[in-house]
């Protein structure tokens, strides 16, 4: 049985106690993770069944099974002749392929086959087969309307692998002191799988170090050379955002935004940034991976995500200026900051002001 981990510093919701992320519970086939009003998902591992959808729908790759890596199965699958995907063959399960994922082996090996023979009846159908469903209509829209040739069907083939006669001797032969120390870690990891109660997870000193760091998922990547060898469409399509899960495009309200920093200090792939100077907010829709965290921690609810994404951003990814603030000096404490408003106090001492006016009483 698979062993699901959890690397905090790359979860989303280690970024802001704001984060409202729970993609991870919602997928989850027997209710093995829960993040309730917990900072970080907790998981029950005995719960766990190692279907790797959770890993597949986390936005930022921050959960991963001990045997199973999507990354490295890509690669092994495109140099093989092989273009089935099947439970009983390659993969734990279908859901634990990611759009990106899907859409990259599609387009590198023309035709992919999603085995959907074990799935009437399996015990976590409920939400894994919805979500093969979904990955399949999703990635299928894209490749549409970027007018590749490359299909994904749907079959029930019912894969059956064939039965190889156990060698005793060669077993009893394997079990030497190479095999120790794996033994052993097994072992580790069945006690750990043993435990039927929520494990808590928490930020440790070296899961803090890498908060701040700016990091691009490997499935990003991958996608992006999968796309380079995709023939530039007739035209550049504009598709419906709310079909496309796993990027985005974005909207600034520049009443509303109060230059804060917050959005692009938080954004865990660097696709919003900005100057030394602070004096804009940048971003580029090629690197974002919906998290939503900075619509969470946006106080005022001054960006909002498009309801259109132009697929040109796959082909000619281009940065985009979202808003341009004035850089002033405060005329109270000479700090420099920045504003889109006429504002001659910094942020720190407008509110000093505010808290000195309502001492004294002072009403306005």
């Amino acid at each position: 049985m698979s062993l699901i981990k959890l690397d905090a510093s790359k979860c989303v919701r280690s970024l802001s106690v704001d984060s409202e992320c729970d993609k991870c519970e919602l997928v989850c086939p027997t209710a093995a993770i829960v993040v309730g009003d917990n900072p970080l998902p907790a998981i029950n591992f005995s719960s766990c069944v190692g279907c790797g959808a959770c890993d597949a729908v986390c936005p930022n790759e921050a959960l991963s099974l001990d045997d199973f890596s999507p990354t490295n199965f890509f690669f092994d699958f495109v140099e093989s002749e092989e273009n089935l995907l099947s439970c009983k063959k390659n993969v734990p399960c279908i859901s634990a392929l990611s759009v990106e994922h899907i859409i990259s082996m599609a387009i590198l090996k023309k035709e992919i086959v999603f085995d959907m023979g074990y799935c009437e009846g399996c015990e976590i159908a409920h939400t894994c087969h919805k979500q093969i469903l979904k990955n399949h209509e999703e990635a299928t829209y894209l490749l549409e309307a970027m007018e590749s040739k490359a299909t994904i069907k749907l079959e029930k083939v019912c894969y059956e692998a064939e039965e190889k006669e156990t060698d005793r001797r060669g077993f009893l032969g394997a079990v030497n002191l190479q095999t120790v120390a794996k033994v052993k870690n097994n072992f580790e990891l069945e006690v750990v799988k043993a435990s039927d109660e929520l494990t808590q997870h928490t930020l440790q000193k070296a899961d803090i170090a890498l908060l701040k760091k700016k990091r691009i998922p490997d499935r990003r990547k991958i996608f992006f050379t999968a796309i380079k060898r995709v023939e530039t469409p007739s035209q550049f399509h504009i598709v419906d955002a709310t079909e496309v899960s796993f990027t985005s495009a974005k909207l600034m309200d520049e009443e509303k935004c109060t230059a804060c920093q917050m959005c692009y200090r938080v954004c865990p792939t660097g696709a919003l940034t900005s100057d030394l100077k602070n004096s804009k907010i940048d971003f580029d829709p090629f690197m974002c991976i919906k998290c939503h965290i900075c619509h969470d921690v946006c106080a005022p609810d001054a960006i909002t995500l498009s309801t259109s994404y132009n697929l040109k951003e796959f082909f000619e990814p281009k940065v985009q200026n979202l808003v341009a603030f004035k850089v002033r000096r405060c005329d109270e404490c000479n700090v420099v900051f920045s504003t889109n408003s006429d504002d001659k106090l910094c942020f720190r001492c407008k509110i000093e002001e505010e808290e000195a006016k309502e001492l004294w009483g002072i009403i306005e």
